[in-house]
């Protein structure tokens, strides 16, 4: 076999191959016998036609279509290996010539990979915020334990921030009731933000049994981005009482035996999540900066293909009703060019710097051992709340773990260049980032559960405190 290679961009080749005959020998034995399969012809049992039998009543044509067939792929694919040509999706191959008892030629037109040029680790320069755990810090920390264990007290004054009450609400638009809008007892803690803009200003100061009127905007249902006159009536106030930070509390949230040991701990606990902090943030920075140090031809089918996959994301909650996720943008204020547009800049900043991160991970000589694979697999199928055999099977019949495995060997080619970026706090003093990371594994950790970080702390603590 012949072949060749002719570069169309810095993102797209042709290859150009001719297969002699003399190498598909293979492929016509399987053609005769699968046609033989088909073809009834008397005096021969069905797949036991003899080739020349078989070409005199059905023709040479569909024997070379066979062949072709199944010869084209695999031979694009020795192509593809031989040339070490690292394509990205699909090619479009078009068969150019059959010269029948010489050769079969054919091209491939397909996206690769360009060639990038990524600077030096170490001259990739970052700041980060100082992560240093105060007083007031431990103390939000300790509050938040106090009130998991407070209890709702009923109150003879005034509605105040932070109280919890007992509401009766309607709203009307244009002098129509809102039918989403009417509720009776609704129980609501004043500050929360959970429900329309406007109330918690007229509940503060209210008094039991007082009613209250105010204008708002409504941001969802039929009257979404209408203003809407509300009336609020304020049927009970109750204070969420705390219990006293001390040593019979600490017993009682915690392990330990006094406050001090207790406070101890959830400073211990906050220092680790600040440092976690602090090493998400230089690898966020990080990749920022290199990503604007290289220059990356973007190949526009891997592009759309991102694109497609992030609007098929977008839309499968409405069940693919374009008239609902229409609707869905309007409450957000958007539009569906404003969508079209912010998938668009998201789908090139995702496959820049998917690019980017696999041409590290080469240079790094890279690669994803079996734990690594299973670790990663196990997470996100706790993440999807099933099985990790079911989230095996879901991911290889959608052919996802491929997926997976460039992920993770993305996610190592990214701390590679954290670890050796200079990296230095507000200051301007330098960061150790293999102290502040840790192991491969704990950087790795870090990446995956970003959402884990705020509330972590109080978190450990009732979990502790459940289990005792």
């Amino acid at each position: 076999m012949k072949s060749t290679v002719e570069h169309l961009s810095p993102t797209r080749v042709r290859l150009n191959v001719e297969v002699p005959f003399d190498e598909l020998k293979p492929n016509f034995d399987r053609a005769y016998k699968e046609l033989a399969k088909q073809v009834r012809i008397p005096g021969f049992r069905p797949g036991k036609v003899p080739a020349k039998v078989l070409e005199s009543r059905i023709g040479r044509g569909p024997v070379l279509d066979e062949v072709v067939n199944e010869a084209v792929p695999s031979k694009y694919t020795e192509a593809v290996t031989s040339n070490e040509v690292q394509t990205l999706g699909r090619p479009e191959i078009e068969v150019t010539n059959i010269a029948d008892g010489e050769q079969i030629e054919f091209s491939a037109e397909v996206d690769v990979r360009p060639e990038l040029t990524v600077p030096a680790y170490d001259d990739i320069q970052v700041s980060v915020d100082d992560q240093e755990v105060t007083e007031q810090d431990v103390q939000e920390q300790l509050d938040e334990l106090r009130a998991r264990f407070g209890t709702l007290t009923g109150v003879d004054r005034p509605a105040a921030n932070g109280d919890y009450v007992s509401i009766d609400l309607s709203a009307t638009v244009d002098g129509e009731q809102v039918e989403d809008a009417q509720t009776s007892g609704l129980s609501y803690e004043i500050g929360s933000g959970e429900l329309v803009e406007g109330i918690d200003e007229a509940l503060i100061g209210a008094s039991e049994g007082e009613t209250k009127r105010f204008t708002t905007t409504l941001v969802a249902g039929e009257y979404a981005n209408r203003e809407a006159e509300v009336e609020v009536t304020l049927n009970s106030v109750k204070e969420r009482q705390l219990p006293e930070a001390d040593d019979e509390f600490a017993q009682m949230a915690s392990e330990f035996d006094t406050i001090d040991e207790l406070t101890a701990d959830l400073r211990e606990r906050l220092g680790r999540v600040k440092r976690m902090q602090q090493g998400m943030q230089a690898r966020d920075k990080v990749l920022e900066a290199l990503l604007e140090k290289v220059e990356v031809p973007l190949p526009e089918s891997v592009v759309q293909s991102e694109v497609e996959i992030r609007e098929h994301d977008a839309v499968h909650p409405y069940d693919h009703d374009e008239e609902r996720f229409a609707e869905s943008l309007r409450e957000q204020g958007k539009t569906r060019e404003d969508f079209d547009a912010e998938t668009r800049q998201e789908a090139e900043q995702a496959v820049k710097t998917q690019l980017v991160l696999d041409t590290i991970a080469d240079r790094e000589e890279l690669s994803v051992s079996d734990n690594e694979l299973t670790e990663r697999i196990i997470y996100q199928a706790q993440q999807s709340g099933i099985s990790p055999d079911q989230y095996v099977q879901q991911i290889q019949q959608s052919g996802q773990l491929g997926r997976i495995y460039s992920d993770i060997r993305r996610s190592k080619a990214l701390f590679s260049v954290v670890r050796q970026a200079s990296v230095t706090d507000s200051a301007g003093e330098p960061l150790d980032m293999d102290e502040l990371l840790g192991t491969q594994d704990e950087g790795q950790e870090q990446e995956e559960q970003p959402e884990q970080v705020e509330g972590a702390v109080a978190d450990d603590e009732q979990e502790r405190s459940a289990a005792q």
